[in-house]
């Protein structure tokens, strides 16, 4: 029977677990490869979002024993100027993984630049050969959010074999990559986005329902199927009428946790995971390299 209010997956335990294991593992191989694994984490700009985004990624290095290669570059940074940056990154024997902290500003592409990547450096996953990997099942560096939600989902014994999986989003960063790995776990899944019509009775059908669209308060009680798991990936900002200023997700996190079975809070839920994972691929490129 489910219990009157949803289980809490706390994602902010399992990524210092997981952060306690990485650092395990660094201890041991550092003395045979003589050396730490290096992340590069480049900002361009002054987004105050993605420098907070920064600083966490950089305090979870230092805390595992990464060596951070991070680099804040001016907004007014060129396409060729960042172009070079990452070619010498590639290039560099001490650096293990490279990130661009999206959000770029408007001049830059971002695509080109994170198709520039070296594959085998490509922290975020999101690189088209890596892409393509999971597309085929293969093994390779995973998107960070998404494989979050799976480590997640394995942690509190939540098998999406033969389930129904609602994904809402589809963007290249969590949406599409999100299908893809729940499809690999065995779950039926359907992709739901803005444009689909009776949203409410397709995140109904779901016995696995993430929702990473940006939209606060979007999934209200009503579209949770009662004893579901729901997953909010969403990060928004909202203020109050005092001008106090909150992180909410995209679902309605006080009427939802009356009918769900398990539920991650925000912030405490996918965001940690999402900073784990870096660690996590990282540590795969060193041990790889």
């Amino acid at each position: 029977m489910p219990s009157d209010t949803a289980q809490l997956l706390d994602g902010k335990a399992l990524s210092q677990q997981i952060q306690a294991e990485l650092n395990q593992q660094i201890q041991a191989l550092q003395t045979q490869k003589g050396r730490p694994p290096g992340l590069a984490v480049l900002m361009v700009g002054d987004n105050p979002a993605s420098a907070a985004y920064v600083r966490n990624k950089e305090r979870a290095c230092t805390k595992i024993g990464i060596a951070s290669f991070g680099q804040h570059l001016s907004t007014e940074t060129t396409q060729i100027e960042l172009e070079k940056v990452i070619d010498s990154l590639n290039q560099d024997d001490l650096v293990d993984g490279i990130l661009v902290q999206l959000p770029l500003p408007a001049h830059l592409n971002a695509v080109a630049l994170l198709n520039q990547i070296h594959p085998d450096k490509d922290a975020d996953g999101l690189h088209p050969v890596n892409m393509g990997r999971l597309v085929r099942g293969e093994s390779g560096l995973r998107s960070c959010t998404p494989a979050g939600v799976m480590r997640l989902l394995q942690e509190y014994q939540v098998d999406p074999k033969g389930k129904q999986a609602v994904v809402i989003g589809r963007s290249i960063l969590v949406g599409k990559p999100q299908a893809l790995m729940l499809l690999e776990a065995d779950a039926t899944v359907t992709t739901a986005h803005s444009k689909t019509p009776d949203l409410k009775a397709i995140a109904r059908t779901a016995d696995i329902l993430i929702v990473a669209i940006g939209r606060p308060g979007l999934v209200t009680a009503d579209m949770v199927k009662p004893g579901a798991t729901v997953i909010d990936v969403g990060m928004n900002r909202i203020t109050d009428y005092e001008g106090k200023s909150y992180l909410v997700g995209d679902v309605d996190f006080n009427a939802v946790q009356d009918v769900a079975e398990f539920l991650t809070p925000v912030p405490g839920g996918v965001g940690p995971m999402t900073v784990a994972m870096l660690m996590h691929n990282t540590v795969q490129s060193y041990i790889h390299s």
